[in-house]
């Protein structure tokens, strides 16, 4: 059975631990970036429980302006929770639960939340073969990001709410 939360301290351990099994070397969020996403604000990191077990996250923060090779963002730096636009920094699932639809679910779920705190857009960053994944779910391609974040290419791409 599925369930979506807010996530908590004591969920970072297990966040860190699919975040680092699913991201490739340096892309992937220390454990103090993830005490801090969920410290900071938790009303924008959406947990994905199957039977009781952590299996995927979302988290981010707000901005006025987006600039989505701001690596101080990430810290939530300049993050703004009455801010329109959303910045996705994580979209993972654990990669033994791939492939079971969480990744949609946990999306679709995320999305909604956003609409329901009156938000104007949801931007992310993601590697070129995912561009097809995240349009298939509603997002549209803006560009290749500036971002060399962990050293790999990201493309950027956002939704209207």
């Amino acid at each position: 059975m599925c369930n979506f939360r807010n996530a908590h301290a004591a969920d970072a351990d297990r966040c860190f631990e699919i975040e680092t099994a699913a991201y490739e070397g340096e892309e992937a969020a220390t454990h103090a970036k993830i005490c801090r996403r969920i410290e900071t604000y938790p009303d924008g990191f959406l947990i994905l429980e199957v039977d009781g077990t952590v299996v995927g996250f979302i988290n981010c923060g707000c901005a006025h302006e987006v600039e989505m090779s701001d690596e101080e963002f990430k810290e939530l730096i300049g993050h703004d929770p009455d801010a329109p636009n959303v910045v996705i920094m994580s979209i993972v699932v654990d990669p033994t639960e791939q492939g079971k639809g969480y990744s949609r679910s946990l999306m679709d779920e995320f999305v909604r939340r956003m609409q329901q705190m009156n938000k104007a857009t949801i931007h992310l960053m993601c590697k070129e073969h995912h561009v097809s994944l995240y349009e298939k779910l509603g997002y549209s391609y803006l560009r290749r990001s500036a971002s060399d974040h962990g050293g790999m290419a990201w493309h950027e791409m956002s939704m209207g709410l």
